[in-house]
């Protein structure tokens, strides 16, 4: 058994370690609250943004064409969201292999897979094995449209300029506190909603369907990733406020076994002390 002196320590330490991640969960409680509530009210615009986008892409003649042409699958590139810091418990570790079951698809099988990413977590993953385009990891200090935007507006050029063939989206898409969902989206070319193409819409469109589907896809796109960069962060303070809630937990189980066992240890040594007394006290009077 471990002397007193060392169960003290242990005792210090794991309290300290408790203080720690009980802060860390407090603090990403209180931006958890503030991340929820923006893409919550975020969602309702952006699907019915992305339903309008999937309908009036398939506008006869339009130059909105360019968005939506299949191709042979070359060059594809992933854009894989992370977090930057860890402590999240399998948040990012969820990414690579989801990125893993992304590379076995039959149809990407024969393709050259590049990826941008958005997260330093994932970049330090992929640096490894695979081609990095392009890290946005500083996205996150600032997270606002403006410079997601200009991401998007990178990923659209590279596409309509056909240097890749198909862009997809894998990120953490938020639930609730306790739950994250894995997400593969295809980015671009944009899936056509064929039970809804531009002949079946009850609309009058001034001045032209073609003007207003070459400016709202680009901005619909621009809003699926800003989107999808929100629910990430979002997931990511869900993530870690669950995983250093249950840190907590453990670190205080872990305490009071430390306690109990240092409590009994202490009995032991006082028990041994009062033998050792006694039993002195017997040698002398015989």
């Amino acid at each position: 058994m471990a002397n007193l002196k060392e169960i003290r320590i242990r005792i210090g330490s794991v309290s300290s370690t408790m203080q720690i991640t009980s802060a860390m969960k407090m603090v990403s409680a209180a931006k958890l609250k503030k991340a929820q509530d923006a893409i919550t009210a975020m969602r309702p615009y952006s699907t019915k943004l992305s339903e309008l986008m999937k309908s009036f892409s398939g506008a006869s003649g339009s130059t909105s064409k360019s968005y939506t042409e299949s191709r042979e699958l070359r060059n594809v590139l992933v854009v894989a969201i992370s977090s930057n810091r860890g402590l999240c418990g399998a948040f990012n570790a969820n990414i690579s292999k989801q990125i893993a079951v992304f590379k076995t698809q039959q149809k990407f099988k024969s393709s050259k897979i590049d990826f941008l990413t958005i997260g330093k977590k994932i970049n330090d993953t992929l640096s490894k094995t695979d081609t990095l385009i392009q890290n946005n990891s500083d996205v996150f200090e600032d997270l606002k449209y403006e410079n997601v935007s200009q991401i998007a507006d990178q990923l659209i050029e590279l596409f309509v300029s056909k240097k890749y063939d198909h862009i997809e989206i894998v990120y953490n898409s938020f639930k609730n506190a306790a739950t994250q969902i894995i997400k593969s989206e295809q980015f671009l070319p944009i899936p056509i909603n064929e039970s809804k193409g531009s002949e079946n819409l009850d609309y009058i469109f001034e001045p032209s369907l073609e003007s207003i589907a070459n400016t709202l896809i680009p901005k619909s796109l621009k809003m699926q990733l800003f989107k999808a960069i929100r629910d990430s962060f979002a997931s990511e303070h869900g993530a870690r406020m669950t995983a250093m809630h249950k840190a907590t937990d453990n670190a205080s189980e872990l305490r009071d076994e430390l306690k109990l066992t240092y409590n009994k240890a202490r009995q032991a040594s006082i028990t041994n002390e009062i033998l050792e007394i006694v039993g002195g006290a017997e040698a002398l009077n015989n």
